[in-house]
């Protein structure tokens, strides 16, 4: 253990550089699992390995990094971790001996893409995982552990200590970091990287996500206490020719690498991009330099963001606490461009007592005009809007943006959903994203309110954007909601919606199976047109369940009858809402708004 660590007291250390590129050089195709290649095509691997040792790179890389149990299951590895891990760490190892260098292997172990809360969710025990991978680099002769690449300080810990507890060997930690130096969550990284230091640690830095002259800024930043390993990008990456490309010279990265070391850096590689041609270039830019020791300055942190004007909207909940009760009623967008007949509805309901519209986010994957610009169209008429948000057809950089913009024109409310698939609307063959589910999502509101992206950007204000989550009642296993809730209520939701609920005893059940979570609960309610209405909603819209008593007051009614029996029902179960919740949901069918309108005034008459 002490070799490498002694050898890092005195001497600049060179890294490899990336394995992908080379592969992809070598007419490996794009989605194949490279690293089992370590155990089908053996040659390549150890070629590439040599090419890295004999431009001057010292510590050797194994071709492990995704080799865990569940990212191996994706091409059906999953039962094949310690024969590829073991197989990895061999054939750098034998590149090291043949060529007879002083040199060393890093057993690679990557995150595993699943956090503690869909861990539990999915039944997965990370440590396990960790556990099988890192036994196995061990078993076939690395002479370290590298955690690379990764993002949660929660999940490099976890791997941390199963590494410590497997071997005598270092381990170095290494994290995917923003330029900003705030990780997603908000967290400074100065700040995480003492904590990876104290936790055991014997070597701490950063990889991937930047280029030279951005990591430098870092490292500079970062001000160490302690001594760093640095592996860059090769620059941006852009995409030729069917093929991802990075622009970046060897004396350009070799030149700024040394830059990194001079700023306490002891060990510079390569990340993404890089090839055995910018090592030799930075084995050379390295040669004879020693480490530098700083003194700690202790953590860099930016300026105190401030909270963002919300432009005068007051919240739902701020009329809750002066105890009104509140009504919100959904109005979805329009299919087609004429908007006259939605705004003439959208003011009607706001004349007779809604406090604020919600607007539906392409709800069963229907389109409908931007939910967002009739938001912005209702601002402008003095109406709340409320917005749903799916995580269906934006990644989390469309979705950020969405938020962001949200909060630039002082709209605050949001309803945070995973959203219905593509393949069940009206456009079949686009492309559901699902970067992040519902907890996901909110999640992510949660630290733009505490100022900062997903990616750890600063955002220099704190919005204070509203959001909340949906509940189903009439699931056909309760407890599995409620299980789910609470995760949804843990990750930041800040009130709830429901389905459309249809008699007063699923109210009862529902106010006394949520009570516990002290936020405000909005109960749907939708006021059935006719019999065929009925018939359509329980047997083709998923979350809504009509009960056999209310199928047989709507069987056979049409018009007018139908909307007043309609209305009666909807009378019934809003008066057992508000004898148990401070504010409901009303839903609009078809923009027939007349029965919400007839509702909400029915609620402000009482």
């Amino acid at each position: 253990m002490s070799d490498l660590l002694a050898e890092l007291k005195t001497t600049v250390l060179c890294g490899d550089g990336a394995m992908g590129t080379l592969l992809s050089e070598h007419g490996i195709p794009a989605g194949t699992c490279f690293e089992e290649l370590c155990v089908s095509k053996p040659e390549v691997i150890s070629a590439i390995h040599r090419e890295y040792l004999e431009s001057g790179a010292r510590i050797l890389t194994t071709n492990s990094f995704g080799a865990n149990a569940l990212k191996l299951a994706a091409f059906g590895h999953e039962s094949r971790v310690t024969e590829i891990n073991r197989k990895a760490a061999e054939l750098a190892k034998q590149a090291t001996t043949s060529l007879g260098l002083r040199s060393w292997v890093a057993g690679s172990v990557g995150p595993l893409g699943v956090s503690h809360s869909e861990a539990e969710g999915r039944g997965i025990r990370r440590e396990d995982l960790f556990r099988e991978q890192i036994s196995a680099l061990l078993g076939g002769g690395s002479d370290l552990i590298l955690l690379e690449t990764f993002q949660d300080p929660e999940e490099l810990l976890l791997a941390l200590g199963i590494a410590k507890s497997l071997g005598n060997v270092p381990v170095i930690t290494l994290i995917a970091c923003p330029e900003s130096g705030r990780l997603p969550g908000g967290a400074w990284i100065g700040d995480v990287l003492e904590t990876l230091g104290t936790q055991g640690a014997d070597l701490v830095g950063l990889n991937c996500v930047n280029g030279p002259q951005a990591m430098l800024r870092l490292v500079e930043k970062i001000a160490p206490s302690r001594p760093l390993a640095v592996f860059p990008n090769a620059g941006r990456p852009s995409y030729q020719e069917g093929r991802i490309a990075y622009g970046t010279s060897p004396e350009y990265f070799a030149d700024l690498g040394r830059r990194m070391a001079e700023a306490g850096a002891v060990v510079v590689g390569g990340c993404c991009g890089t090839s055995p041609r910018h090592i030799k270039a930075l084995s050379s830019a390295l040669t004879g330099l020693q480490p530098v020791r700083h003194q700690a300055k202790g953590s860099v942190t930016n300026e105190e963001s401030v909270p963002f004007p919300a432009q005068g909207e007051k919240s739902l909940l701020d009329l809750i606490t002066a105890g009104k009760t509140v009504i919100v009623t959904e109005l979805d967008p329009p299919k087609t461009l004429p908007l006259e007949k939605f705004f003439a509805a959208a003011e009607a309901l706001s004349r007779a007592g809604s406090d604020a519209i919600t607007l539906a986010d392409n709800s069963l994957a229907i389109l409908r005009v931007s939910n967002f610009a009739v938001a912005a169209m209702l601002k402008q008429r003095g109406i709340t809007p409320l917005l749903h948000l799916s995580c269906r057809d934006s990644n989390v950089i469309g979705l950020q943006s969405e938020l962001l913009g949200m909060a630039a024109m002082g709209m605050r409310h949001v309803l945070a959903l995973t959203g219905d698939p593509a393949k069940g609307g009206d456009h079949p063959d686009a492309t559901s994203v699902y970067d992040v589910n519902s907890v996901g999502l909110l999640e992510i509101i949660s630290r733009l309110n505490e100022g900062y992206t997903q990616a750890g950007t600063d955002l220099q204000a704190r919005p204070d954007l509203i959001a909340g989550c949906t509940f189903n009642p009439n699931a056909r296993n309760l407890d599995t909601q409620i299980q789910r809730l609470e995760r949804k209520i843990k990750a930041g939701a800040r009130y709830v919606m429901t389905q459309p609920v249809f008699e007063t005893s699923l109210v009862e059940e529902t106010a006394r199976r949520t009570a516990h979570f002290g936020v405000p609960v909005f109960i749907g309610v939708w006021p059935l047109l006719n019999g065929r209405q009925a018939k359509f909603l329980h047997n083709e819209v998923p979350g809504i369940l009509i009960p056999d008593h209310v199928m047989a007051r709507m069987e056979g009614l049409e018009g007018a009858e139908g909307r007043k029996e309609g209305v009666a029902i909807g009378k019934e179960v809003t008066r057992a809402v508000l004898d148990h919740f401070p504010g409901i949901y009303f839903m609009t069918p078809f923009l027939a708004y007349q029965t919400t309108e007839e509702l909400a005034a029915f609620v402000r008459r009482r």
